[in-house]
């Protein structure tokens, strides 16, 4: 049987390395830097070329590494650098590591980051990349959303829907992209755009409601059908009422528990909201429900509310589940400290609305 996408790719496959040294030149990879690719046997070959057409533009030394794993959204923790010998140190002595698949919530991630190489992550179709990269300003609203989330002692959601939703900040470090990774030490993921932390242990309290239009992106890639109530206690996601979105979240969550009293998987983790104007929250119905098509655009949209359960290693927490769900969540009133930032949806904080550009 034949399979046919959605929508043909529009981006010109030449144009790609033109892309690329853009994104090199937002990432301030300068004359005698050595770029480290590090790739899966999953990965485009146009984008190895690309980088390595950009860097050869730019003066940078470049090469490939390719591993044996292929993590995606659905595996995430696996740990692709460290285990063949030398392959963490050559990622450390890097001046900056272009990856092509997910490293989050592993540990060599932290290390490398935290002997300053810069790690660029690419993981989106091309029509993506170009139309995701960051917009002038996108970098500026994203740091003062950074700063207004460090600051917040108490955070809240709310919907007609029926959400209410309340959590402590302050236990564990906010997280921001931008798109690009121009400073030492720096993650940054290509097409990003949206700023999180997870919440206190123990804080999250309320009602959630994932109504038709939000869209589940990880495990699945779909727009919620009907309504998912969840009740959440003390930092745990306590009853899952709902028609089939609910079973679909239930059942996954239920197959990464370790035993039948591990409750890692319904643990609140990161919440908080994106900023990039050039994501467009209907993706999915332009495009289909390829996961490519999806991985940034579905969670930076502006305005949306990033909600999500399972690990929070990546702040420096203890659980690293795989029992994740992430879902950008549409129509939300979001406050800090009872300052409304997002309104229905819609940022009213003029410091982070970022105009659109036509591309």
């Amino acid at each position: 049987m034949v399979h046919f996408n959605q929508r043909a790719q529009e981006v010109n496959p030449a144009k790609l390395a033109m892309l690329y040294r853009r994104q090199f030149e937002l990432c301030r990879v300068r004359e005698g830097e050595t770029i480290a690719c590090v790739s899966d046997l999953s990965t485009r070959r146009e984008y190895i070329e690309a980088a390595f057409a950009a860097a050869d533009e730019l003066g940078a030394d470049i090469y490939e590494m390719c591993v044996n794993s292929i993590p995606s959204w659905t595996r995430v923790g696996v740990g692709t650098i460290g285990r063949c010998k030398g392959t963490l140190e050559a990622a450390k002595a890097a001046d900056m590591i272009v990856i092509f698949h997910v490293p989050l919530f592993t540990r060599w991630l932290k290390d490398v980051t935290e002997a300053g190489t810069r790690v660029q992550m690419i993981i989106d179709a091309p029509d993506d990349l170009e139309q995701l990269m960051a917009p002038k300003g996108l970098k500026e609203a994203c740091l003062y959303g950074d700063a207004l989330y460090a600051k917040t002692k108490t955070a809240r959601v709310i919907s007609d829907a029926g959400t209410d939703l309340t959590w402590d900040c302050g236990e564990y470090p906010v997280m921001t992209q931008y798109g690009f990774a121009d400073e030492p030490g720096r993650f940054d993921h290509w097409g990003g755009g949206h700023i999180h932390t997870f919440p206190n242990e123990g804080s999250a309290n309320g009602t959630v409601v994932l109504a038709p239009g939000d869209i589940v992106i990880l495990p699945y890639c779909r727009y919620i059908q009907d309504e998912i109530r969840l009740t959440v206690e003390d930092g745990y996601i306590r009853k899952v009422e709902g028609g089939l979105d609910a079973k679909l979240m239930q059942d996954w969550l239920d197959d990464n528990r370790e035993d039948e009293n591990d409750m890692d998987p319904y643990a609140i983790s990161h919440l908080g909201w994106g900023l990039n104007p050039q994501a467009l929250w209907y993706g999915i119905a332009l495009n289909g429900d390829e996961p490519e098509r999806s991985r940034a655009a579905a969670r930076t949209f502006p305005g949306n509310f990033l909600f999500s359960t399972g690990p929070n290693t990546q702040g420096g927490g203890s659980r690293n589940t795989r029992g994740h769900y992430d879902v950008p969540m549409r129509d939300c009133t979001m406050m800090l400290d009872n300052k409304v930032i997002i309104e229905k949806g819609r940022i009213v904080d003029p410091a982070m609305i970022v105009p659109r550009e036509m591309r």
